[in-house]
């Protein structure tokens, strides 16, 4: 199985120290993961202060631009990221570096900044061309290696392109179908893609940093797990009777949870670094029960998007992202202090942004300021700590 996820390397040290050049583009997870950070501290503030009323909202309306944001922003500058890093490993084949990774973040970060002007169209083209630059760049390397297994993450990126589009076209008027319809479409794309690294990555990481662990994967289960996302994803598309939606978000509920405990979460309470996924992707069966309860009516739909993204994207994003920085920089494969006070920091705005409406919808105003300023804090932190390493060259002198 280690042809299947990025190498994190031993850990060791040279005896001299590494040369002294900037390393930001030598590889894709140094960008986009301090990007990707330091947006989630900065927007997640902003949304709330939106919420609120303290501030105007841009041309996306309400709940649009919160949700493009977190999808189209920070979730998919961490999965370009990673992909890069990944399919570099998967193929044998370089990702962009160096002038093309310049132009790609640079491409992220004006699609950033075009969404909060008046200048719609602009900001459809730049969010549009970001996955679909990400996907060629991907897939130069792919078919280069003829790494087939993983061609499907080009047609996830073309799809959230896609998605993105919807959602632009939408917002100015041009489709009739709401702008809510892409969101829904691209929240269930990173439900299947987080739900797919998670399969490969957290089984292994238990086994290797848990001794006498047996994190087990069974295939019948690993392609009823994912199946049954797709399910669901197909269903939102054709707009299937809310009954059909709960029954398949139900049973998919059960197949994730069962996946879940074959891997053991409980023997990793003492390694951070592991249980933090775990603890992470519990949040993926917790947001389908409540996209069960939101289809019948039980609970806000929105809840069920927090548990999504707050919880399970935004706890697995930051268990990889410090997991993946140390394994690539050579640093030891161990949670330091500020490490658990990130993670905390996310599960703990995913557990507040999502536990307090539900038991008191009255609390809802502070919940949202409260869970944004752990969030904020958690991946501000994380851009603090991790900054030095992202921009300056592995301390075993080797490159990437």
């Amino acid at each position: 199985m280690s042809h299947l996820v990025i190498p994190v390397g031993s850990g060791t040290r040279r005896d001299r120290p590494p040369p002294r050049r900037f390393a930001l583009w030598e590889l894709g997870f140094r960008p986009f993961y301090l990007l990707a950070s330091l947006f989630a501290a900065l927007s997640i503030p902003l949304w709330a202060l939106q919420f609120t009323g303290w501030l105007p909202r841009p041309y996306l309306q309400g709940a649009v631009w919160h949700a493009h944001e977190m999808i189209f922003g920070f979730v998919l500058a961490v999965i370009v990221g990673f992909l890069f890093t990944a399919g570099r490993n998967w193929s044998g084949h370089p990702t962009p570096t160096g002038r093309a990774l310049v132009a790609l973040a640079a491409l992220w970060l004006v699609a950033r900044v075009l969404v909060l002007t008046p200048w719609a169209t602009a900001a459809a083209v730049a969010n549009v061309a970001f996955p679909l630059a990400a996907a060629a760049g991907l897939a130069r390397a792919l078919v280069g290696g003829a790494n087939r297994r993983n061609y499907f993450f080009v047609g996830l990126l073309v799809m959230l392109a896609m998605a993105a589009l919807w959602v632009h076209l939408a917002a100015a008027g041009a489709v009739s179908s709401p702008p809510m319809g892409g969101i829904q479409l691209a929240l269930g794309i990173v439900l299947f893609v987080i739900a797919v690294m998670a399969g490969r990555v957290i089984p292994m990481f238990t086994n290797n940093g848990i001794p006498g662990a047996q994190a087990a994967r069974k295939p019948w289960l690993e392609r009823l797990a994912l199946g049954t996302v797709l399910l669901l994803l197909a269903a939102d598309v054709a707009q299937v009777p809310a009954t059909v939606v709960a029954m398949l978000a139900a049973f998919a509920c059960a197949a994730h949870l069962a996946r879940w405990t074959l891997w053991q979460p409980w023997k990793t309470m003492r390694t951070p670094l592991v249980w933090v996924l775990h603890a992470a992707y519990l949040w993926i069966p917790v947001h389908l029960l409540l996209r069960a309860g939101a289809a019948l009516g039980w609970n806000a739909p929105s809840l069920a998007t927090h548990a999504l993204m707050a919880g399970a994207a935004g706890g697995l994003v930051i268990g990889m992202m410090t997991r993946t920085t140390r394994g690539h920089t050579a640093r030891p494969l161990e949670a330091g202090p500020a490490d658990v006070a990130c993670y905390w920091l996310v599960l703990g705005a995913a557990l507040v942004r999502v536990g307090v409406p539900w038991l008191a919808p009255q609390a809802t105003m502070p919940a949202v300021l409260a869970s944004a300023a752990m969030w904020s804090s958690g991946f501000a932190l994380f851009a603090a700590t991790y900054a030095r390493a992202l921009l300056q060259p592995r301390l075993d002198g080797r490159p990437g």
